[in-house]
């Protein structure tokens, strides 16, 4: 057997104005995700347990079969693992983003999606002036950046910056047991960009500046059994995001780099495919992961989240879809983590559709994908984690 997963990230929603009242599913042109729903089984799943944030971290970890309530530490120590940073067991790990704040408010998560060249820049005049022994910070991509903290014992509450969009700063901050420390890390990183040299530029071409970095998704060194150990299959991952290759490589998944994927709407789709269509050959499960949507709901971009979803039907779906039909045996998955839906342009917790298609799978809805079929479907997966179980064995 081949198993396929494909993971518009974020791409659930809710009823969209612009589009007549329809989600974003029901707006898109995808006709091979409403080929695999209507031949296949279509239904609800529940990937972020209650009482927990709504992020990839604990989505990814659920769609993948791996209880978040067990192996969850926090966003950061996954990304850690992706970037090959080696932490202490007493180390803390923030999530460190290059963010716009405007009017005390928070204007842009990602600070205009900056360069990873310019993000290392800034990380890198970072840590001459503000790093220390017990504090260092790590470059990443674009403006996904880590900080790690040694001799500090934390019990904080941090906010996503993603789900704040709009929001005053000040009620947004750290709170809890040494939260000083990350609120004073974070004023002085305002006062060192200020007229940082890469700001004057960026203030020169009318694109957003770096105003702060702002520190969220705190934990401890993380650890998870391997995927091949629980469920008998060699795997791999595609993907341009740290966390989701943190993830991977915790759960023993090779990595497999495609060049031009962005991590962003514009990403190279034909070379996921056709590395997801080559891997095929050689491994058991292929995880393809698109964040495109996901940008776009934060961006409250509905017309290019559409767009991007619309890609990945035509330029991943389709192609993967049809070069499965070589092998005797085969199944694909098609499903968001989590929904971030354009109004609110921030994560929710809830429920998602997924379609499964393939070899021993009776259809049970002639319907096309959309979260209301999902819904109707009858088929309800409560449990996240439960979903690749039923996937690879049911």
């Amino acid at each position: 057997m081949k198993y396929v997963i494909i993971i518009p990230d974020g791409a659930a929603d809710e009823p969209i104005e612009q589009f007549g009242g329809k989600t974003v599913f029901e707006a898109a042109d995808i006709p091979n995700i409403d080929k695999i729903s209507r031949t296949g089984r279509l239904g609800l799943v529940q990937t972020v347990p209650d009482k927990m944030p709504p992020g990839s971290d604990v989505a990814m970890m659920s769609l993948l079969g791996y209880n978040p309530q067990r192996y969850y530490t926090g966003r950061a120590p996954l990304e850690a693992v992706a970037m090959n940073i080696q932490l202490e067991p007493t180390d803390w790990v923030f999530r460190c983003n290059l963010v716009t704040i405007a009017d005390d408010k928070m204007a842009d998560h990602s600070a205009g999606h900056i360069s990873s060249a310019e993000g290392a820049k800034i990380i890198e005049d970072l840590n001459n002036a503000i790093g220390s022994k017990t504090v260092k910070f790590y470059p990443g991509v674009s403006y996904r950046h880590l900080c790690v903290i040694k001799g500090v014992e934390f019990d904080v509450y941090t906010e996503p910056p993603h789900d704040i969009i709009g929001q005053l700063v000040e009620k947004n901050l750290p709170r809890g047991k040494n939260c000083e420390l990350l609120t004073e890390l974070m004023a002085k990183s305002r006062q060192l960009l200020a007229e940082h040299e890469i700001n004057r530029i960026r203030r020169d071409l009318g694109e957003n500046t770096v105003s702060s970095i702002w520190l969220w998704g705190q934990g401890k060194k993380a650890s998870m059994d391997s995927f091949q150990s629980r469920f008998g299959l060699k795997g791999t991952a595609i993907t341009a995001v740290d966390l989701v290759r943190g993830i991977s490589k915790l759960i023993g998944f090779d990595l497999i780099k495609v060049e031009g994927a962005t991590g962003f709407a514009d990403t190279n789709y034909n070379g996921k495919a056709q590395a997801a269509i080559d891997a095929l050959e050689k491994y058991d499960i292929v995880f393809v992961h698109i964040e495109g949507p996901d940008e776009a709901g934060h961006a409250g971009n509905a017309e290019l989240k559409k767009k991007a979803v619309e890609r990945i039907d035509k330029y991943v779906v389709g192609p993967v879809y049809n070069a499965l039909q070589k092998y005797d045996g085969w199944r694909i998955l098609i499903m968001p983590d989590h929904p971030t839906p354009c109004k609110g342009q921030a994560h929710t917790g809830a429920p998602v559709p997924f379609t499964i298609a393939g070899t021993g799978v009776s259809p049970l809805l002639d319907s096309p994908f959309s979260e209301a079929n999902a819904a109707q479907s009858g088929l309800k997966i409560e449990k996240g984690f439960e979903l690749m179980e039923y996937f690879i064995k049911s």
